[in-house]
């Protein structure tokens, strides 16, 4: 086994390295843009008088940001090369997002609105492999350019995680001769919809409530008069792009589909084991970053004359982070590792439960440690003047949104217990010899 950085992934770290450098950190500094990232930064990125959207100078920083990034070829590199990227592996963007999170707030990477010099644009691969071949010609190009923005509509208003009891419904319906359908419902956490031209809208077509078959994905122009946006959910962490939306009577031709009939949820799985590698490794980034920012703090800081490093009481926490971030790491790269040496249905079913692992236990290791850092650092970590209290406001959220805990978990438990997974069959067949009567 080798435990090294492979040569090509170092020699890009080092070529981001360099960009940041030469190219974004000029531009984090000129026009006081340094508001976004420093104590002002809630208020100088929140428009609170318009709902409490992202303010339009602080989207259009992130929008040049991201043009610089993909013309100098960083901001695909996750993409195959037939969309302009890098054939980055899951190994390597595990890497990156890591090495870039562990930089602290920053234009180079703000994954409050899922901002990075290294882009995740999992839509383009869903077209890809589940568009039409018209559908692929006319919208890829225009999500690579940016002209078109696609929001990710799988929420219901009521049922959270469970996608499978979904109450918006499309029944079908011709107008003008031309077949469609016609969909109602209401949605919830739709992310981006204040500047998506679309929206890739789940609904249950057909099947029971509770079916995992039966629920379509359809595309919906956002400028459909029925799609309406009751209001932005408020958050923890400000400014919000999260609508509570109604569906009412959106109609759509059969065009509108997109994948098979009934097959959404497949689209929903696409990308969940890479999003969730690729977020896993971010906030363990983010969590590096505040141990260390802490054990600098605690060296420097010298009350009552002496270090405050010396003391146990401020020693061992910060121990055990750091111990369980080297742990998670090695855990991290391997799962990513292993996803690149098989096809992407193999994943689903072999190293699942390895995913889930990284990414509830990075959630939850980036807040224990924003929460440390805030408690060594004194009125000054809890003071916005330290990034601390804004990395666990943010990454907060990523112990419900990326799939919760409890999600999370259950499905390490069904990998564990063999309800799912490799394990399956020698398990059923323990059970059955347990149930298996004993003569006597």
């Amino acid at each position: 086994m080798d435990f090294n950085i492979p040569a090509d992934i170092q020699a890009y770290l080092n070529e981001l390295d360099d960009f940041i450098e030469r190219v974004i950190k000029p531009i984090e500094a000129e026009d006081d843009n340094i508001r976004f990232f420093d104590h002002r930064r809630e208020w100088a990125r929140t428009d609170f008088e318009n709902g409490g959207l992202p303010r339009k100078e602080w989207e259009a920083l992130l929008a040049r940001v991201r043009k610089l990034a993909d013309e100098a070829g960083h901001f695909r590199f996750a993409l195959p090369r037939e969309f302009g990227g890098k054939d980055g592996s899951n190994l390597a963007m595990a890497i990156i997002r890591e090495h870039l999170a562990s930089k602290g707030l920053g234009l180079h990477n703000d994954l409050q609105n899922e901002h990075s010099i290294v882009g995740n644009q999992p839509i383009v691969l869903i077209l890809r492999d589940f568009g039409t071949d018209e559908q692929k010609k006319e919208m890829i190009p225009k999500l690579l350019d940016g002209s078109m923005r696609i929001a990710f509509g799988l929420t219901d208003r009521y049922h959270g995680s469970d996608a499978t009891h979904m109450e918006t419904r499309a029944v079908p319906e011709t107008r003008n001769g031309e077949p469609g359908w016609l969909i109602n419902g209401e949605k919830m956490w739709i992310t981006g919809m204040h500047t998506a031209t679309h929206c890739m809208l789940f609904a249950r077509s057909h099947g029971k409530d509770g079916d995992a078959s039966g629920i379509t994905a359809f595309l919906v122009p956002s400028s459909d008069p029925g799609v309406i946006i009751e209001e932005y959910m408020w958050t923890f962490n400000m400014p919000t792009d999260h609508p509570r939306m109604t569906i009412r009577d959106v109609w759509v031709p059969e065009s509108a589909i997109l994948g098979p009939l009934g097959g959404g949820l497949a689209l929903a799985q696409h990308f969940v084991h890479e999003n969730r590698i690729r977020q896993a490794a971010s906030s363990l980034g983010a969590a590096v970053y505040c141990i260390n920012e802490t054990v600098k703090y605690a060296r420097q800081r010298q009350p009552f004359g002496q270090a405050l490093a010396v003391n146990q009481a401020i020693q061992f926490p910060l121990v055990e982070l750091a111990t369980q971030a080297e742990m998670l790491r090695l855990l991290i790269r391997k799962t990513a590792w292993e996803m690149d040496q098989m096809p992407k249905p193999e994943v689903e079913k072999r190293l699942s439960d390895k995913v889930s692992m990284c990414n509830y236990w990075a959630n939850r290791l980036c807040c224990e440690a924003a929460d440390r850092a805030m408690q060594v650092h004194g009125g000054i970590g809890y003071s916005r003047h330290k990034p601390f209290e804004h990395i666990y406001r943010h990454h907060r959220r990523y112990r419900i949104t990326e799939g919760s805990e409890e999600i999370q978990m259950r499905k390490v438990a069904a990998y564990l217990f063999g309800y799912i997974g490799p394990k399956r069959e020698e398990f059923a067949k323990l059970e059955a010899e347990a149930r298996r009567p004993v003569n006597r």
